[in-house]
């Protein structure tokens, strides 16, 4: 009850999530053992972020950095101009197949969204899109970022709860990912018939050939990561640190738009974004280790349990709790403070480990435009000059394909284990 009670006075007041979490595990250590347990907090804090695999982390970060750096998006997005330029509502496609791509090189939807956003949001102003749908689309696309692999977002799991392999989780993301992609064109077509948006005249075959061409050796960066890992030939780390010189190459002496100020830039923001990673997961364990020595997981398991003994009805009660605390927390701090306490609770019920790490992880990104905090919808509302709240209502529509896909992902499991299963053997 204290350990409650302080994580919830600390929210409240706006604390940091990781000192919520570091504070609250600490109050409830000492509430289980007295103080003797003190010592506990620094001993946690550091198992929670020596697992090598963790050093993937600022890697992919850095990976990602210098591909925005390098003008990576618009060579993507002239690719996917010329290929889909002729259909209606040709560049909120573009968007949407340019997210897809972006997302097998960056693992973040932030960094999907202001990227994409920046040359995207004011060119479909130009053709007349209205701003709030620019930026809705462009959100509610970069959320697909940390689902398709490599993920920011899986690395982590992988490393708070030990039940599943990075490799078989980023597997199992890649069906549901393309799903999320591919019911979002469904609705963008539908949009743009209804609102009767515009489309380009057909590129020649010469153009669109160019342009892949000139996109091929930006779009090898998945294959390497992907290709490595999937194929027994590296680590998740080792592929990480590959990616990671191959686009300093590349950028340096393929594209020849890296120099010096671009390379520190991408450096500075890699250890920004794993500064924040590493305290989050260092504090987590703290709260992780309570809850594992208080029991409250099994009372979670029980709770559910009582409310159903259906496992449809009991993982869909599930999602709209994970999209409860998406609305109060971002996808990263969300995942950190829950998984601990639904994951064992779940497995005791009998589900499998793979299929409800990806079911909360997409759950959980949807997190990243599902209002009050919603980050990506909100840097693109800045991003289009609009406010949130037009960016909100403008979102709903491709907010309900996202969780459409979340029903279906939740039950229908084989969506989600059929790739790992096809690599295992």
């Amino acid at each position: 009850m204290t350990a409650a009670a302080v994580f919830l006075f600390l929210l409240v007041v706006g604390a940091p999530v990781a000192l919520v979490m570091a504070f609250s595990g600490l109050a409830g250590a000492i509430s289980l053992g007295g103080l003797d347990l003190r010592g506990m907090l620094a001993d946690r804090m550091f198992s929670g972020v020596s697992g090598f695999v963790l050093i993937a982390v600022p890697y992919f970060i850095f990976t990602a950095e210098l591909m925005n750096q390098a003008g990576l998006t618009q060579k993507l997005v002239t690719f996917n101009n010329a290929l889909l330029g002729r259909v209606r509502g040709a560049l909120s496609h573009v968007n949407i197949t340019t997210s897809v791509f972006f997302a097998g090189l960056t693992g973040a939807a932030i960094t999907d969204a202001v990227a994409i956003g920046r040359l995207l949001i004011p060119a479909m102003k130009k053709e007349g899109y209205d701003p709030a749908y620019a930026a809705a689309v462009t959100a509610c696309s970069s959320i697909i970022g940390p689902i398709i692999p490599p993920s920011v977002v899986m690395v982590v799991y992988a490393s708070i709860l030990r039940d599943v392999s990075v490799l078989d989780l980023f597997a199992g993301g890649m069906v549901p990912g393309l799903l999320m992609a591919g019911m979002l064109l469904v609705t963008s077509s539908i949009l743009a018939y209804l609102g009767n948006h515009p489309k380009h005249p057909g590129a020649p075959l010469r153009t669109a050939i160019v342009a892949f061409f000139a996109s091929v050796p930006a779009l090898l960066v998945p294959l390497i990561i992907l290709g490595g890992i999937l194929g027994g030939l590296t680590t998740i780390t080792e592929a990480s640190a590959f990616a990671a010189v191959y686009a300093l190459l590349i950028g340096l002496f393929g594209y020849r738009t890296l120099n010096l100020a671009k390379i520190r830039a991408a450096l500075l923001v890699t250890v920004r974004f794993s500064g924040v990673v590493f305290f989050l997961l260092a504090t987590s364990t703290v709260l992780g280790w309570f809850i594992t020595r208080s029991g409250v997981a099994r009372e979670a398991a029980g709770f559910i349990a009582s409310i159903s003994t259906e496992p449809t009805v009991q993982i869909l009660l599930v999602d709209l709790f994970l999209i409860a605390v998406g609305t109060v927390l971002d996808v990263l701090p969300a995942l950190i403070v829950v998984a601990p306490v639904l994951v064992p609770a779940m497995l005791s019920l009998g589900f499998d480990p793979l299929h409800f790490a990806i079911v909360m992880i997409v759950t959980l990104n949807v997190a990243n435009i599902t209002p009050p905090v919603g980050m990506t919808l909100m840097t693109a509302s800045q991003l289009a000059g609009v406010t949130y709240e037009r960016a909100i209502r403008a979102s709903m529509p491709f907010y309900a394909s996202h969780v459409a896909v979340i029903v279906i992902v939740s039950l229908w499991p084989s969506l989600v284990l059929w790739l790992p299963n096809l690599i295992r053997g």
